[in-house]
C-alpha cells in the first residue's frame, strides 16, 4: 500500500467515525426525548388514575351525604318530638342505607345454620354441642358482606364443634 493510500484510507475511515458518532449522538438524542416522553406518560396516566377514581366515588359519597342528613333530620326532629318519632327516622335512614348498599352491589352473607366455609366466615368461637352437626354455624357475631363476588368483610361466627 502506497503513503497515498493509507492517508485516503486513514481520512474515509475518520469520516466514517464522524458519521458514527453523529449518529450515536442522534440515537442519544432520541432516547432522552423518548424517556422525556414516556415520564410525561406516566405522570399523565397516573394523574387520570387519581381523577377516575375520585369521580367514580362521588355518585357513592353523594348518597352517602344523603343518609347522613336524613340521620341529622332524624335526631334534629326527634329532639323536639317523641321517642318513638326518633325511632321511626332512624328505621327509615337504616332502610335508605341498606338499599344503598344492595344498590351498589353489597350483599350481606347469610349464615346461620349453614355449614362453616372458610372462604366466607372467620371462626372465632367453637362451641361443643350435640344439638348440631360438626362445623354448622351457631351463632353470628358480626356479618359479613359481599361486593358482587368478592368477600370484603368475613362473617365473624360461632361454630359447632363434637
Amino acid at each position: 500500500m502506497s503513503p497515498k493510500t493509507t492517508k485516503s484510507t486513514l481520512k474515509s475511515l475518520k469520516k466514517q467515525i464522524e458519521d458514527k458518532d453523529k449518529e450515536i449522538e442522534g440515537y442519544k438524542s432520541r432516547i432522552k426525548y423518548l424517556q422525556a416522553d414516556f415520564e410525561n406518560l406516566e405522570k399523565r396516566i397516573s394523574l387520570e388514575k387519581e381523577t377516575l377514581i375520585t369521580s367514580s366515588r362521588e355518585p357513592l359519597i353523594l348518597k352517602i351525604i344523603d343518609i347522613y342528613e336524613n340521620f341529622d333530620r332524624a335526631l334534629t326532629g326527634g329532639s323536639k318530638g317523641s321517642k318513638g318519632a326518633i325511632l321511626q327516622g332512624v328505621e327509615m335512614v337504616v332502610n335508605q342505607l341498606k338499599e344503598t348498599l344492595a344498590n351498589e352491589g353489597v350483599i350481606k352473607i347469610k349464615c346461620l345454620g349453614d355449614k362453616f366455609d372458610p372462604c366466607r366466615h372467620d371462626a372465632l368461637i367453637k362451641e361443643q354441642t350435640k344439638d348440631a352437626e360438626e362445623g354448622i354455624i351457631l351463632d353470628e357475631i358480626q356479618s359479613g358482606y359481599l361486593l358482587k363476588d368478592k368477600v370484603i368483610r368475613y362473617s365473624k361466627v360461632k361454630v359447632s364443634k363434637r
